[in-house]
Formats: structure tokens, sequence, C-alpha cells
């Protein structure tokens, strides 16, 4: 997928693998999770979690990678401000807690 990156948008594209893995170790995701990533841009970290969280939320502000990212039916996109998204009313539409993730 490629894409340049929006400097209005802060954007930075992670792809170190070793980064990633590192960070998904850390984080420790596991089936059931109610799993929210802001930012997934082109999706480095999202791929891997959804070895692990299915549905996967994840909340983008730009529009073209939101377009690219509800191509995959196992993530749940909200094309937002992160500032602007209601994370209460997330949590209990999926009746769980949440668990954030971003890099």
């Amino acid at each position: 997928m490629s894409h340049v990156a929006r400097k209005r948008f802060g954007q930075h594209f992670l792809t170190d693998r070793v980064a990633i893995d590192a960070i998904i170790d850390a984080i420790r995701p596991e089936a059931g999770d109610a799993m929210v990533e802001i930012g997934p841009g082109l999706g480095a970290m999202t791929l891997p979690l959804l070895d692990y969280v299915r549905p996967l939320t994840v909340i983008e502000l730009d529009r073209d990678l939101a377009v690219r990212l509800r191509e995959n039916a196992s993530l749940q996109v909200i094309e937002a401000d992160v500032l602007t998204v209601d994370f209460p009313a997330l949590a209990a539409a999926t009746g769980r807690r949440l668990r954030v993730v971003g890099n």
C-alpha cells in the first residue's frame, strides 16, 4: 500500500519489524480483547494485531487511508480525529473494557 505521509496530520509510518514485534510483545493482545488502535496508517501494526484480536477497531483521520483500511473485513474503521471519539460510548458498545494502542 503506497501512501505519502501528510505533514498536516503529523503522519509517520512505523516500518521497523523489530519495533513492531516489541510493541506487540509488550501489550500482549489476547483473543477477546476490545482493542482500539489509534492511527493505524498503512497497517504495519494492525496486521500483526489481527493475529490475536478480531474484530479490531481502528481510528484513522486520513480519509484515503480509512478507505483502504475498510477493505479488511476484520477491521471496524472509525474515520475521525481521535480527540473527538467518544471512548466511553465505544466501550459501552463492546461491553468490555477497551485496550488502546498506538505508536
